[in-house]
């Protein structure tokens, strides 16, 4: 039965061992979300801006919780931070709350509609468009001097902080009305918005393409994202992970199989069914032994060369030459009028009983062949062949010897 399983064991044991291999190396690899994040150096991820920027000066704190940006914001001087969110999507309504009350320049990517009413009130989504070189095209300094950049995604209007009646609250406003630079047009309606409120510059970008290592040598995609993220000493940089569930209260956890659903049951049962049937079907019938006669006859030369082929397998010389020597004795010694036991001393096996011993042998198939004493001794009680050659001789000398004490 071991024979027979151990191969697949060994190979669901190996499917195992891989897959855990696989989740802890995922588990200590890159963060969940490497979009922006300061982190990773994949095309997608932010390490070459901070990198530069810390170079210049301006160090790049980077958190993944809103109470960790909010300490970190909250140990700067006041007005010296800039906060940069990468992914506001997923922040839940207090979390974007709570960044709300952050005091601090902010810096907007790609954010939804409710991150817009929370984070920056007074800039609306109208749409989305593709991302694509596009030219400033407005006032804003930083976005001048950079020139052509990655830009588009989102398409962004700017509206008053006050109320307007819902007729013209989707219509752009002008920049004087609303204090906003609109930038980078894409299909008439901007990518990039800044504006001033309570102290604070808010920027918001339809896309983060333009901070991405793959797309920061290209255009002025560089000199856009310095522009706009150095104006503070310090920039505080938040990459959203994904959420996790919170945490159960002990009283109200519940054993595990209560969280197992019936399906999942009903699934088991089915499979346990079948494993028994499988097993009844391909199970053994004990019973009493039946006789059956042999299919076929095996032939004395097959069961030679089968033997002929283990010795030669397993480089038995030796034991095929003790074979040799014992069938030619126990041919010629009835013969020669010696004992069956005559000699078997010298072959390895028990001493003989009386007085014939190999000399015996020796000396009766030497009178009776006419060859040599010498000769003799050494095909019948010599030593082992060195090789298959020497094997093949002595099996030759010993069909010959056994001929000459025949026929005399």
């Amino acid at each position: 039965m071991w024979r027979a399983w151990r191969t697949p064991l060994a190979l669901v044991g190996l499917i195992l061992l891989a897959g855990t291999l696989i989740a802890l190396l995922e588990l200590g690899s890159a963060p969940a979300t490497s979009y922006l994040d300061p982190a990773s150096t994949t095309p997608t991820g932010a390490h070459a801006i901070t990198d530069i920027l810390a170079a210049r000066g301006v160090p790049v704190t980077r958190v993944t919780t809103v109470a960790a940006a909010r300490t970190a914001a909250g140990a700067a001087a006041p007005g010296g931070v800039t906060l940069v969110v990468t992914s506001p999507g997923l922040l839940t309504a207090g979390e974007l709350a709570g960044l709300a009350r952050v005091p601090a320049d902010r810096v907007l990517i790609a954010p939804g509609r409710p991150a817009l009413r929370a984070l920056a009130p007074e800039v609306e989504l109208a749409g989305v468009g593709p991302v694509e070189a596009l030219p400033a095209d407005c006032g804003l300094a930083a976005a001048r001097i950079a020139g052509n950049a990655d830009m588009g995604g989102g398409q962004l209007v700017a509206r008053p902080a006050t109320k307007a009646p819902r007729a013209r609250r989707h219509r752009p406003a002008r920049a004087g009305t609303a204090q906003a630079a609109l930038c980078y047009p894409s299909g008439g309606l901007a990518s990039l918005v800044q504006y001033q409120a309570a102290r604070h510059v808010i920027t918001v970008l339809g896309t983060g393409n333009a901070l991405t290592n793959g797309s920061l040598a290209q255009r002025g995609d560089a000199a856009l994202a310095l522009n706009l993220l150095s104006a503070r000493p310090r920039i505080v940089w938040l990459v959203p992970g994904p959420q996790l569930p919170a945490s159960v209260p002990p009283s109200r956890q519940k054993p595990l199989f209560d969280v197992i659903p019936l399906p999942a049951y009903l699934v088991t049962l089915q499979l346990g069914v079948a494993v028994l049937l499988a097993a009844l079907w391909r199970s053994r019938r004990l019973g009493p032994l039946v006789p059956e006669p042999l299919p076929v006859v095996v032939r004395a030369s097959e069961t030679a060369e089968g033997h002929a082929g283990l010795y030669r397998s397993r480089r038995a010389r030796g034991r095929a030459a003790a074979a040799l020597r014992t069938a030619l004795l126990d041919r010629t010694l009835p013969a020669l009028g010696l004992p069956p036991d005559a000699g078997r001393g010298g072959l390895g096996g028990s001493a003989p009983r009386g007085k014939h011993g190999p000399a015996d042998v020796v000396a009766a198939i030497s009178a009776r062949s006419g060859s040599g004493h010498d000769r003799i001794e050494a095909m019948l009680f010599g030593p082992a062949p060195r090789d298959d050659a020497a094997l093949v001789a002595l099996a030759d000398d010993l069909d010959a010897l056994e001929k000459e004490v025949r026929t005399q």
